[in-house]
């Protein structure tokens, strides 16, 4: 099986499997509940025999085959989004830090990596406008 790379996985950059179709579980399930064993079931599917069991338990407690579902946490900012993204909107020039001492001073609890994130998140970018080069009529 080939490995792919992850920025995000925990562990030396390699990413998460995804999860089993549910149509390869619901033949696994079909199979155990049709007499074969789920070690039996397992070794025809080539799945492992804890998935197999894990699958059936989960079917017989709530009739799902269909896997968990992933992630989906929330940062605490996007509560605060409407505050945030007017105050970028009022002081455009803050720098992160600045921006991020300012919410502090809101009593609004960040750091510079989940502003970041949450910046990153709503398209809203920290660039600075190039100073303006003095036309050759000023004199200096």
């Amino acid at each position: 099986m080939g490995e792919s790379l992850c920025i995000d996985s925990p562990k030396w950059g390699l990413a998460m499997p995804k999860a089993y179709s549910g149509d390869l579980r619901e033949r696994v399930i079909e199979t155990v509940e049709t007499g074969a064993s789920r070690r039996e079931a397992a070794e025809s599917f080539e799945v492992s025999v804890s998935s197999a069991v894990k699958w059936l338990q989960r079917w017989r407690e709530s009739r799902s085959a269909a896997p968990k579902p992933r992630g989906g946490s929330i940062s605490p900012l996007e509560e605060y989004a409407t505050e945030i993204l007017v105050l970028v909107a009022e002081q455009p020039d803050l720098t992160l830090v600045e921006t991020v001492a300012e919410l502090r001073k809101r009593r609004i609890k960040t750091s510079r990596s989940a502003l970041w994130r949450f910046f990153q998140r709503h398209n809203v970018t920290l660039k600075k406008k190039a100073c303006k080069r003095p036309s050759g009529n000023e004199q200096m």
